[in-house]
């Protein structure tokens, strides 16, 4: 059910786009699906989703520009936005705060030293700033059909396989710290 929520809106900007054909019709659909899937996420977690929070508010400002221009440019430039401000934040964690953003998401996952978090913490910094750079390099050298199946399908997998390889770096990192704590069977 999660994963339906969360990928809810971009099935319906995608299946939008394919269907009329129109970036504009896709991407009011989107600007309604998002506040519906945070709304959604909210009622089954009770908890706020701070990405898809973030996510929903600079798709809302940057759309609105969008359809008030009637450019699409302003929503090449959403992804890449939002990248970029996690990277910041992602970066930020390493000087405010009492922990890091990363350890906030996989702490419950077991301890690692310090500098293994920064490392973790610093590969997310990375990870969003490529995507954010491809998202444009995509955007810019592409048609718009391609960016928009992109946007769906490549962030997807990438941050899907990312992610994989985070987990796996994580997991056999707590492992080799604590070998007693963690069993993989």
């Amino acid at each position: 059910m999660q994963l339906l929520v969360d990928f809810f809106p971009l099935l319906a900007f995608f299946g939008t786009y394919i269907y009329y054909s129109d970036i504009f019709v896709a991407l009011q659909v989107l600007m309604v699906a998002m506040p519906v899937s945070f709304l959604i996420k909210w009622l089954i977690t009770r908890k706020i989703d701070k990405m898809l929070l973030g996510s929903t508010i600079i798709l809302l400002i940057m759309g609105s520009i969008t359809l008030k221009y009637r450019d699409p440019v302003f929503l090449y430039w959403k992804p890449t936005v939002f990248y970029w401000l996690a990277a910041t934040v992602f970066l930020a964690s390493q000087f405010f705060g009492d922990k890091l953003i990363v350890q906030r998401l996989f702490g419950s996952l077991g301890e690692l030293l310090p500098g293994q978090w920064r490392k973790l913490n610093l590969s997310w910094v990375v990870y969003f700033i490529a995507s954010g750079f491809l998202n444009l390099y995509v955007a810019y050298n592409f048609s718009e059909m391609v960016w928009v199946k992109f946007k769906v399908f490549g962030f997807t997998a990438i941050s899907f396989i990312f992610i994989l390889l985070q987990t796996i770096w994580l997991v056999r990192t707590i492992k080799e710290e604590n070998p007693e704590k963690v069993e993989l069977d």
